[in-house]
């Protein structure tokens, strides 16, 4: 189970509309002492019950001069920072040795929640994630590291969950809620305590899109 504070470690089964969903309240993170096999193993099970298309989301540090905490940042790409890699060891069956990484982040998914945020009018930002081991928070070298590499937003999760996803053939779409801020010439110290108000504040807004988005898939 998780052992993070504000994530309840249950797997809920239900429908939203006439859509069949599963969903994750909180997920398994690397730094917790997890092996990638079993952060992603949720993922697997996903596959093995059919499901074709993930909707991620997490909470991150914005390194975009352009951001601003409470953003929700579309994810469009990402870069994958973490010591140890999903696929690493034997393949499995549901994709290739070697997949391509082009489109991660499904284009036509991403076209679809700007649609409803422009109808809607919430505010969204599009970016790059970086993922990172944590658990600490970033210096503010890395932060400038970081957006230098051509990263908009950092965090310690996510990456791992899409590659794997991905390598199932499953449609994915991620968004970032910027919880905090390290810009280069500003850094901000930052706690647990606030990442988890900026993420509950910002989290309807969010929950809003992706409703409407599995209403239309």
């Amino acid at each position: 189970m998780s052992t993070v504070e504000g994530h309840a470690g249950k797997l809920i089964f239900g429908k939203l509309g006439d859509k069949d969903i599963m969903a994750m309240e909180g997920r398994f993170h690397y730094y917790e002492g997890y092996s990638m096999k079993e952060v992603t193993f949720p993922i697997r099970v996903m596959y093995e019950l059919g499901i074709k298309t993930l909707f991620v989301s997490n909470a991150s540090g914005g390194m975009n001069p352009e951001f601003k905490i409470g953003d929700l940042m579309i994810i469009t790409d990402h870069i994958n920072f973490f010591p140890e890699h999903p696929l690493r060891g034997k393949n499995f069956p549901t994709g290739p040795r070697f997949p391509d990484m082009h489109e991660t982040y499904d284009h036509a998914l991403i076209a679809q929640a700007d649609k409803i945020a422009e109808e809607k009018g919430i505010r969204v930002v599009h970016g790059v994630y970086i993922g990172v081991q944590g658990p600490t928070f970033e210096t503010p070298a890395e932060y400038k590291m970081y957006h230098r590499l051509g990263a908009d937003a950092v965090g310690m999760s996510t990456v791992p969950e899409v590659i794997v996803a991905h390598h199932c053939g499953i449609k994915t779409f991620g968004i970032s809620i910027i919880t905090d801020l390290g810009l280069e010439d500003t850094p901000v110290e930052v706690s647990h305590e606030e990442v988890q108000i900026a993420a509950n504040n910002a989290q309807p807004l969010m929950t809003e899109i992706m409703r409407e988005m599995i209403k239309n898939n």
